[in-house]
């Protein structure tokens, strides 16, 4: 038995390093979108080129159909940052 847990290390350890790559990723993703959510919330649409008025509200409803709870996360680490910055 020794040789069969032998031959599923290389495999397990595979399986978390993609594991982390994708909670890394993930984190880059929850702070680009909570950038972009309070980006949008503190946008004036009257001061946009009008030729960026679609850009904005194709972003504004890519960022409505998130789940709320992503959408809570990634406003968090985005506020969390401020906080540091400050």
């Amino acid at each position: 038995m020794p040789h069969t847990t032998t031959l599923k290390e290389p495999a397990v350890a595979l399986l978390r390093a993609e594991v982390e790559m994708l909670m890394n990723e993930r984190q880059s993703l929850l702070k680009t979108v909570g950038a972009a959510a309070v980006f949008i919330a503190n946008l004036d649409s009257g001061a946009l080129p009008e030729g960026a008025y679609e850009s904005a509200e194709m972003l504004s409803n890519s960022l409505n159909d998130l789940p709320e709870d992503s959408l809570r996360d990634a406003l968090s680490i985005v506020k969390a940052e401020m906080a540091e910055s400050e």
